[in-house]
Order: structure tokens, then C-alpha cells, then sequence
């Protein structure tokens, strides 16, 4: 079986048939805690404090039901594949010893089981999981259309969360921490001075709607002076579910000829669309 399959069938099919002869014969040992450190390429970034005392709390009284998958890094150190909410959870109680199951991945390997795991938990915050997608359209070298097939997802909802990374990152940190819902966010795509505007939203706890109607005007005004053929809008938007950005295409005033502009959200998207390109 694939790769690619076995991502469709999930996080367990993924991390399936280990060669570690350490493990015992159902695949679990324990592990001191101070010898598990977190995968630095964890997309899961913020940790709320309520719902991993809840977590720690189920853990006390019940146990650890799910172990914790983990490579081993050294000789006294493992690193987190899978798990990381489960492993602090532990850390609140007190507990010395967990247990884990020891996985042999390389580092790609690594990051697609943790980007898998977080997606498949489904309550990442939207700028996590656009994260997270970005993370495997870069580590599969697919767009948002072979993603959206791949996670069982629509390719508007691949697309529409993916563009919340064109926001601001101190936007993006609003949206994390709560402060701004995604359409809020997705109101301020585009939108000149939008930390500001995100500031007023906070200050005056302005709705999605109000929100939509203010930056309505802008966006009205941008798109008066040139409007568009709806056959245009369209064929941009199949565009850029193909190739995964955002692109727009202009026409010149006989209509003959124009330009067609890709627009990238950071240097790995450049360099991965020079390498589509130069194929």
C-alpha cells in the first residue's frame, strides 16, 4: 500500500507495520516524561489551558487510553510524532512515566503524521489548519484540488482557509486567540489598513455582517473602475483551485492580448511554482 493511500485511510494507516525491536509485543512502553520533547513542526501551536485540565483530569481517572507515538531522537530522547495535547495533559498531573509507541520516520514523515493528526481532530483553529494544509500541499507537491480529494474536504474549503494566510500575521494571531472569528477575517482579505479595521472590530465587537459591510465599499470601489466578465471571475477562480494561488487576469482594451499574474503569499510558494514551471 501507498503512501498516498494510506494517508486516505488515516493517521493509524500511516503510522502502521513498525520495525523498532525494542517494543514490547503490543508495541507500547513506558517512557520517562523528561525524556519526550515536542516535534517542532507541530502545526498546533496555542493549547488552551481549560481543555487540557479537562484532558489531565480524564487521564487521572481513567488513564492514558491512547499511548503516545514517539521517535527516538538519541540515546535519552524521543521526539513527538503523535500526541503532544496528550503528553502535556500527563505533564498536569504529575506523572513520571507515559506511555508510547516508538516509530522509526524520517523527518517528512514526521511532520505529514503530525499535519494528519491535528486535520483529522477537526478542532484546530481555521490559521492552524490552513497551516496544516499548506504544510502538505508543500510536503505531497500537490494543489488545493489533489489536497481537497486527499482529506475529504471541498476545494472552496481548501481554498477559502488557505487564503487566510495572506492575512497579516498579527491578524492571524487575532484569530487564534479568538479575538477574530475566520469571517471576520476573510472580510479583511485584501483590504487596505486592515490591522486597523481588525483593531475596531475588537474595539467595537462589530459582527461578521458589519464587518462584510464596511469592506464591501472598498472592494465595490476596486472593482468599479474595471469590471470584470463573470466568465473571467470564473475561469480565475478554477485557476486558482488548480494550481493553489490566487490569480488574477487582465485584459487589454481591444481584448486580444493581457496578462495572466499569479500572486505568491511567501517564498516557498515562489520556489515551488518555478519548480512546477520549469517541469
Amino acid at each position: 500500500m501507498n503512501k498516498e493511500n494510506k494517508l486516505g485511510m488515516g493517521l493509524g494507516a500511516l503510522l502502521s507495520n513498525s520495525n523498532n525491536k525494542n517494543e514490547n509485543s503490543n508495541g507500547v512502553q513506558k517512557i520517562n516524561i523528561s525524556q519526550i520533547v515536542p516535534n517542532p513542526s507541530q502545526p498546533r501551536k496555542n493549547f488552551k489551558d481549560e481543555e487540557l485540565k479537562g484532558l489531565s483530569s480524564s487521564i487521572k481517572n481513567q488513564g492514558l487510553i491512547q499511548p503516545i507515538i514517539v521517535k527516538r531522537t538519541t540515546d535519552k530522547q524521543f521526539q513527538i510524532i503523535a500526541g503532544e495535547r496528550r503528553w502535556r495533559a500527563c505533564q498536569l498531573n504529575g506523572m513520571h512515566e507515559v506511555d508510547c509507541v516508538i516509530k522509526d520516520l524520517d523527518d517528512i514523515n514526521i511532520l505529514e503524521a503530525a499535519l494528519i493528526e491535528n486535520i483529522q481532530r477537526e478542532d484546530l483553529n481555521v490559521i492552524e489548519e490552513a497551516n496544516a494544509y499548506k504544510g502538505l500541499i508543500d510536503i505531497k507537491n500537490i494543489n488545493n484540488e489533489g489536497l481537497a480529494k486527499l482529506i475529504g474536504k471541498s476545494s472552496s474549503h481548501v481554498s477559502n482557509i488557505l487564503r487566510l494566510l495572506e492575512l497579516d500575521k498579527k491578524i492571524q494571531q487575532m484569530v487564534i486567540v479568538g479575538d477574530l472569528s475566520m469571517g471576520h477575517a476573510r472580510a479583511l482579505i485584501g483590504v487596505p489598513n486592515a490591522i486597523e479595521k481588525a483593531n475596531e472590530i475588537i474595539k467595537k465587537k462589530l459582527s461578521v455582517r458589519q464587518v462584510e459591510k464596511i469592506t464591501s465599499e472598498f472592494k465595490k470601489n476596486k472593482t468599479k473602475k474595471t469590471p470584470k466578465d463573470p466568465n473571467i471571475v470564473d475561469l480565475e477562480k478554477e485557476l486558482s483551485d488548480k494550481i493553489g494561488l490566487k490569480t488574477s487576469i487582465q485584459f487589454n482594451e481591444s481584448g486580444s492580448s493581457g496578462s495572466l499574474t499569479l500572486y505568491y503569499s511567501d517564498l516557498n510558494q515562489l520556489d515551488d511554482l518555478m519548480k512546477r514551471l520549469k517541469k
